[in-house]
């Protein structure tokens, strides 16, 4: 089946019992047992909600990948990446990662001996070198937050892979529709799902999507920690993956229009966008994409000041953080999203917006634009 399709039916079977097209809500917190210490696929709802195991086995199919662990957030995923490391194992992270990422493991993980070295992905010759005996992950967002890098996946795998370690790609930006990792040889695929899967800021979920092995263990630690997304939270998400092939084509579209705007708008000192020719990772991207999705940032001529009354003054680009919903947003990463950051090698520079195109007509965001930076 192809990729839309996937996304309809997958764990999505009619109810055997009522033929209701849609997967139900299990809303119960426990499951009724025929016999002592038999139960019938369900038990606790901690342990598996059969509203979870339709998603899970949805986004294992559109990443292409044996099993997929859904969890609360998608913080709550990479923190159970990261527990599967022991203390003294290193990662390598890339230099622009997401603040919250940075924060988690250098704020919470280093407490308990986990070391982590940033590097600038792009450049493989210095990600080599930053490998040491006990490096366990080669960690990778691509296209990166905020700074719209590409990373060569490929690449980064052999590396990893010829020195022991599994190479982890952060897949939100792209989703399995734009981009599936483990076709470069990722070997887990982390999703913040409040995102794009969801599609519609209604919801807050992330997923791991791996190997059976690696899968259990992820699902150990998530039935020992807790971090479960409830069955309504995991139908949402479900009903946001139906329409993500549509959705995707209409965000990179509108990106695509909206980057060669700000590209020629004196305003702007600089545009990042994967799609536009003289990105650095431009080629990068046309190999591992079938697009270049929705999320574009730019510098404002004039600085700090003149950034944040651009983003103040917008009206269909909502002021807020987060990204991925049918509606547009904007925000200044420096102040917003990266805050943790700040003072670090990965501060954000201050003068940085980026901004999460929505579906809405390209010609009505321009518009919102052209004000703002008028």
């Amino acid at each position: 089946m192809q990729f839309e399709t996937r996304a309809i039916h997958v764990g999505q079977d009619p109810d055997p019992r009522t033929g209701a097209v849609v997967v139900p809500i299990y809303q119960t917190s426990t499951f009724a047992q025929p016999a002592v210490g038999e139960h019938t696929g369900y038990e606790y709802a901690r342990t598996g909600n059969p509203t979870r195991t339709a998603l899970q086995e949805c986004l294992a199919s559109l990443e292409g990948t044996e099993q997929a662990v859904c969890f609360a957030s998608g913080m709550a995923a990479e923190d159970a990446i990261l527990r599967l490391l022991a203390p003294g194992d290193h990662v390598i992270m890339a230099n622009d990662v997401y603040g919250g990422t940075w924060r988690l493991i250098t704020k919470v993980h280093a407490r308990y001996g986990i070391e982590v070295s940033a590097v600038d992905m792009t450049d493989l010759d210095a990600v080599a070198a930053a490998f040491r005996p006990t490096t366990r992950f080669v960690w990778a967002e691509t296209p990166s937050n905020p700074l719209l890098k590409i990373l060569d996946l490929a690449a980064l795998a052999e590396l990893a892979h010829d020195r022991d370690a599994w190479l982890v790609a952060d897949n939100t930006f792209a989703t399995p529709y734009l981009q599936r990792p483990t076709e470069f040889g990722a070997d887990l695929v982390v999703h913040s799902t409040t995102k794009y899967l969801g599609g519609h800021s209604d919801v807050v979920g992330g997923a791991v999507c791996t190997d059976e092995q690696t899968a259990a263990d992820l699902a150990f630690l998530q039935n020992a920690v807790g971090a479960v997304p409830g069955p309504f939270d995991s139908w949402l998400t479900l009903r946001g993956v139906k329409t993500l092939g549509v959705r995707m084509e209409k965000h990179s579209e509108n990106a695509g229009r909206i980057a060669n705007y700000l590209a020629g708008h004196a305003a702007v000192e600089q545009v990042l966008y994967p799609g536009l020719a003289d990105h650095a990772g431009h080629d990068v991207a046309a190999r591992q994409m079938s697009a270049f999705g929705g999320m574009v940032s730019f510098r404002v001529a004039g600085g700090a000041d003149a950034a944040r009354r651009v983003a103040e003054r917008t009206e269909l680009f909502f002021l807020a953080e987060s990204l991925g919903g049918v509606e547009s947003l904007i925000e200044h990463p420096g102040i917003m999203t990266h805050a943790s950051v700040a003072g670090t090698d990965l501060e954000v520079a201050d003068d940085l917006l980026r901004i999460s195109v929505g579906i809405e007509s390209a010609d009505d965001l321009l518009a919102d634009l052209e004000r703002a930076l008028g």
